[in-house]
């Protein structure tokens, strides 16, 4: 069940302003703006009936593949069975089928041509079941999917870098209630990307050390598995953002093994679990963020990946918009500590 506790403990009465060291961007945390951290709660829940026309097919069901696009691979690999299939995105951002040319300026900027690839991973064949109803070995090899998709992309020397993320209601941008995900290679490393990196680089040279190998916090812990700990980062840029962190030093998530896999899925299974618990199910985004495929071997050194878990639960607006600066109107001790509350049933 969620938290009972009527108000979290806090020092924090007065707005402050704290600095990502990860994205290199300050956040106003301003709690006047909110309610109590543990009230929270979504304005848009995701339904319980995901579906609830059952005369309309959905082409990501067992069944249905023939309405989808070309398949890359399944798991199990043989047979009409399925546990998750990886297909190309029908309706693609990018198209794998140009030829990756050369950059062309004119007066209004740089100009590329549309090349990556953009597939769906349908993590179940079965439309009533959601990620977090999976078993965390289930969620494992979800992510173990993702894993080998990036490998296979990496072979193309053109595809600079792979976004792996999901969107989970329509407010998140799901266009299909069907539980999935998605990965999009693309030819360029993304601005967001290359200022993590230099932030990350710039904390190295200081410190001599990784700055998200530091960044355990028991005031901003969650819970922690063998191999990983989730936490509320200390600039977080929303209300109730969770991070995974790997406890272990590792630049690429795609080197993943089958045992942190599946450690990975107990993990994130708990803290979607505690977040629709606490939070009413919000929609939600999650993201990995791991480092270019062809990084060279100093920024192995201070390149650290892991998942952004961020519910939806406050809009940005103009002021966001304009300055890059977020505001959250809750103090991320705080919602570590309700979190963290949170009883999940075995």
């Amino acid at each position: 069940m969620a938290s009972s506790s009527s108000s979290p403990s806090s020092n924090h009465q007065n707005p402050e302003l704290r600095k990502d060291i990860i994205s290199n961007r300050w956040i106003i945390f301003s709690p006047a703006r909110s309610k109590r951290p543990s009230d929270f709660k979504s304005k848009s829940p995701i339904p319980s009936n995901p579906n609830p026309n059952h005369n309309q097919p959905c082409p990501f069901c067992i069944g249905h593949e023939h309405e989808c696009a070309p398949e890359i691979f399944r798991v199990p690999p043989d047979g009409p069975d399925w546990n998750l299939r990886v297909i190309q995105n029908l309706y693609p951002a990018l198209s794998r089928d140009l030829r990756f040319g050369s950059n062309h300026t004119n007066r209004s900027g740089s100009v590329l041509d549309g090349f990556g690839f953009h597939d769906v991973v349908i993590e179940t064949p079965v439309h009533s079941v959601q990620l977090s109803d999976l078993s965390p070995r289930e969620i494992g090899q979800v992510f173990l999917a993702h894993s080998k998709r990036i490998k296979q992309v990496a072979s193309n020397d053109d595809i600079k870098y792979v976004q792996v993320f999901k969107n989970h209601g329509a407010s998140a941008g799901a266009s299909m209630s069907h539980s999935h995900s998605q990965i999009l290679a693309v030819p360029i490393i993304p601005p967001n990307v290359s200022t993590r990196l230099e932030s990350m680089k710039s904390y190295f040279d200081q410190n001599g050390k990784c700055c998200l190998c530091e960044s355990q916090s028991e005031n901003l812990l969650i819970n922690s598995s063998t191999y990983f700990f989730s936490m509320v980062p200390f600039a977080a840029s929303f209300p109730f953002e969770m991070w995974i962190v790997p406890q272990y030093h590792s630049a690429h998530f795609h080197e993943l093994d089958d045992e942190k896999a599946v450690d990975l899925g107990g993990l994130l299974k708990l803290m979607l679990q505690k977040m629709s618990l606490q939070l009413n199910n919000p929609p939600f985004n999650f993201m990995i963020h791991t480092s270019p495929l062809h990084a060279n071997e100093s920024e192995l050194a201070y390149t650290h990946w892991f998942i952004q878990i961020v519910p939806q639960l406050s809009g940005i607006a103009g002021f966001e918009m304009g300055t890059g600066c977020y505001i959250n109107p809750v103090f991320p001790e705080d919602a570590a500590k309700v979190l963290r509350e949170v009883n999940v049933a075995e």
